[in-house]
Parts: C-alpha cells; structure tokens; sequence
C-alpha cells in the first residue's frame, strides 16, 4: 500500500484523504539539511516513536518504541550518529524527542538518509503531530486524530511517495 502526499495539504491513503502541512519551502529532490524542504522519493514507514505519559493505546502494525526525557535526534552533519536517535547528553547538535509541545508525542521515522547517512543531506524527516497545519522545517504534519487512524490503516510495507 502507497501513501501519496498529493500537494503541500494533501495525504492520500486509500480511500482516505488527510489535511497535512509540510516544509515551508516545499518539496525538493535534492534535499539539504536545514533547507525547510520535504524532500521527494518514495520511503519506507520505520518505527513509532510515541510519548507514553500522553499517548495511551496507540495501534499500529509499526513497531512502538517509547521517547523518554533524555532522547535526540542527531542533525549535526559533522557526527557519527547523523541522522539517527542519541542520547541529549551528546555534545552534537538534535532535536529533543520530549518536547513541551506535542509535535512529537507521535512520530513515525520515513526511511529518509538513514542508512548510512550522507552528511548534509538532511535528517529528522518523521510524520508528526501538528494543531495549526504551519508549515514544517521538512517534515509532514497531521493532526492527532488523522494520524491514530493512520497508524491503524498502515504495515510494515507501506511506503510513503511524496513527489
């Protein structure tokens, strides 16, 4: 099964059609770190991440993993662990897993650059929350209900084709 992000506002799964926003930039083949765009390709779904202390229950045949207070995701180009989950004790640059906000009480990883990572190519392409559709720095937003039936709807093959 095919998720086809449609336009900028546009997710397309089946017989479903979600609201979403995504890069402000909009979208861009050959994505550069910090270009606010969301890059083009078709990508694998990986795992979901998910905030335990705010989401209950969550369903999907994905598999869950847990965020707690001291998980990043690593966006600095010049390290090792570029494009993957560190521990925010790291002297890289990432971006906080547990945020105050609830963006990323959800989050389902696209197989965006992540094996072996090509520096500056960009990295933390995830599918999360969003309240406001604002534009996104490259990622793709939905809201929280959109995304619980998502989950459900999705396996391990499908793939996300954003063109």
């Amino acid at each position: 099964m095919l998720i086809k992000l449609k336009n900028k506002d546009t997710l397309i799964f089946d017989d479903f059609i979600f609201r979403c926003s995504i890069g402000k930039n909009g979208k861009k083949a050959n994505k550069i770190e910090g270009d606010k765009t969301t890059p083009k390709g078709t990508f694998l779904l990986k795992e979901v991440y998910y905030r335990p202390d705010r989401v209950k229950n969550l369903k999907t045949k994905l598999n869950l993993k847990k965020i707690y207070p001291n998980m990043g995701w690593c966006d600095d180009p010049l390290s090792k662990k570029y494009n993957s989950l560190i521990k925010t004790k790291s002297n890289f640059h990432h971006e906080k897993m547990f945020r105050k906000d609830h963006k990323y009480d959800i989050v389902i990883v696209l197989d965006y650059n992540l094996k072996k990572p090509i520096p500056y190519k960009g990295s933390a392409i995830f599918i999360h929350l969003t309240k406001n559709y604002k534009s996104t720095n490259g990622c793709i937003s939905l809201s929280k209900k959109d995304l619980l039936i998502l989950l459900r709807l999705i396996s391990k093959k499908t793939r996300i084709k954003i063109t």
